[in-house]
């Protein structure tokens, strides 16, 4: 009896919750090859890759009014987030499919590297030009470190021991994503925001040495020869994936603010996504210059029929859950900044009781997931759960304002760092768990294409809403007393104690109305997800 048809046959009822079908492959996992101080020198080390690539997502939060006006560049403020977050989500399958067929442990370690020629690029930039070529080749190299984590785990690690690692990355990357803020203000006030790129650097002699020396050297693709091996991907794919994203994302970041919606520069980046996805939709079609079981896209994954249900759910919440996650940490510490003139530090502190019960909830939730045998220990309930809190909290921030108690505050980002924390990070271990073992990197990819996408299109859309908005307000109070020029600066923090004074504040909750549509579609995606465990033994389904 195979395991589809055991799934239809015990399907979740409360008397029969013992025994729950699971997605697991084996009937128990391959026991780890690295152990002891090894294992915990070798996590240490992939788990502080994973912490820079989320560090670097937020660090120039607090660090851009500082580095636009050093260059003089306020019109490309923009490209700070813009050209990591794109560069990242582009080459995310890209990276998928390199996993699958090169060896894991090289390609990992040439990622770590092309991420600390990125950083070290943006601390030496000599100008805006460069410091955004910095930030795209660390976007590439941080995509490169964070799938090739998710991919080496899921080959080191039991799938019984898997979920609990899983949250340790969770928690890793939460504590990156708090302390970005944190870091890039900290440096700014103190130095320069230059060592908010250099303090990658000294990471490298903890992770390269640890990932050379002590990270196994599996191959995939033993006895293959590289042209072989290139030939299992879809590089023309990939191709298009990069230029029809890129262009969106500028497209949707540049739209009123370095160009007009109507100008033809805006028509141009729009019409060329347009195109660009529309050739990657016939050449993937067509399988056009790739074997069909190579496309970028996965189709082997998301076609099986024993995965494509459950993959395609997580890539959606996934990416539900990185607009939970990276809306508040943006926009939280600039109400505070704005409101009660806190500095880039003290305002990024505020996000701690967001990201300290998010980060909780993710190593609570990969615990459970991993040894419960209640219901607490099937990965559906979660997801409901995660989504109601998430529109709930989501809801709550969207009615703050100026005079709303800092307390109250707290705990509405309690409520929402919950929601999001049972949302964001376990659908990875989920995914890995519903494939054969030789498609985990692919499953990987495109949960991370899912939650790189939330990120990005979340900060975008809450961003031309934030700006749009607020400069409108702006217009309204001030008429022409300043620039359109000025109007943005303000808006992008340059000029707070203008912006400060004014009723414009109200337009920093808008933002949140994304959050509660990511936390309702979560929750009804939910009801469409198998009652199922991840981590338990095979003979749990045994009738």
């Amino acid at each position: 009896m195979n395991t589809e048809t055991l799934r239809e046959k015990l399907r979740l009822a409360p008397s029969t919750i013992e025994h729950v079908p699971t997605i697991s492959r084996l009937a128990n996992g391959s026991p780890r090859t690295v152990t002891g101080p090894r294992w915990v020198l070798l996590m240490f080390s992939v788990l502080s890759s994973t912490f820079l690539f989320a560090l670097d997502n937020t660090v120039v939060a607090a660090a851009q009014p500082h580095i636009v006006l050093h260059f003089q560049a306020v019109d490309r403020m923009a490209w700070l987030s813009v050209a990591f977050a794109a560069a990242a989500l582009s080459t995310n399958l890209i990276f998928g499919q390199l996993y699958a067929c090169m060896p894991p442990k090289w390609l990992y370690i040439l990622s770590v590297v092309v991420f600390e020629a990125g950083s070290a690029l943006c601390g030496a930039a000599w100008d805006m030009t460069s410091l955004i070529v910095g930030r795209a080749v660390c976007g590439v190299g941080g995509i490169g470190m964070y799938v090739g984590v998710m991919a080496l785990l899921a080959a080191m690690t039991t799938v019984e021991e898997r979920p609990a690692y899983i949250g340790s990355i969770g928690m890793t990357w939460g504590l990156g994503t708090i302390l970005g803020p944190v870091m890039g203000g900290a440096f700014t006030d103190s130095s320069t925001w230059r060592w908010a790129f250099y303090i990658n650097l000294p990471f490298a002699a903890v992770i390269l040495p640890a990932a050379v020396f002590i990270l196994p050297a599996a191959d995939p693709k033993a006895g293959c020869s590289p042209r072989a091996r290139l030939a299992e991907t879809d590089m023309i794919g990939g191709f298009l994936v990069l230029g029809a994203t890129s262009t969106l994302v500028m497209a949707i970041n540049f739209g009123g603010l370095l160009f007009d919606w109507n100008s033809a520069a805006e028509i141009a980046l729009f019409s060329v996504s347009g195109a660009l996805y529309l050739c990657l939709g016939c050449q993937q079609a067509f399988s056009l210059g790739t074997a069909p079981q190579h496309r970028i896209l996965c189709w082997d994954v998301l076609t099986a029929k024993e995965s494509r249900r459950t993959v395609g759910l997580m890539i959606l919440v996934t990416g539900a859950g990185g607009c939970g996650i990276f809306v508040p940490v943006y926009f939280i510490p600039l109400f505070f900044q704005f409101t009660r003139g806190d500095s880039a530090m003290d305002a990024s502190l505020r996000l701690l009781p967001f990201i300290g019960v998010m980060i909780a909830t993710v190593v609570f939730q990969g615990v459970l997931l991993s040894r419960s045998r209640t219901i607490l220990g099937l990965y559906m309930p979660w997801y409901a759960a995660g989504g109601c809190l998430t529109a709930v909290g989501g809801a709550l921030m969207y009615l703050v304002d100026s005079g709303t108690p800092d307390a109250s505050i707290y705990g509405f980002s309690v409520v929402l760092g919950a929601g999001v924390g049972m949302i964001g990070q376990a659908g990875f271990g989920v995914a890995q768990a519903c494939v054969d073992k030789t498609q985990t990197a692919k499953a990987v990819a495109l949960v991370a294409l899912g939650q790189t996408g939330g990120i990005t299109m979340a900060l975008a859309v809450a961003n031309t809403v934030f700006v749009h908005e607020a400069a409108r307000r702006l217009r309204g109070v001030l008429g022409s007393a300043l620039s359109e020029q000025e109007i943005h600066a303000a808006v992008g923090g340059v000029a707070t104690e203008v912006f400060g004074q004014l009723p414009a504040l109200e337009s920093m909750t808008l933002p949140y109305i994304v959050i509660m549509a990511a936390g309702g579609a979560t929750a009804v995606l939910s009801v469409a997800m198998r009652r199922e465990r991840i981590a338990t033994s095979i003979l749990a389904i045994s009738p």
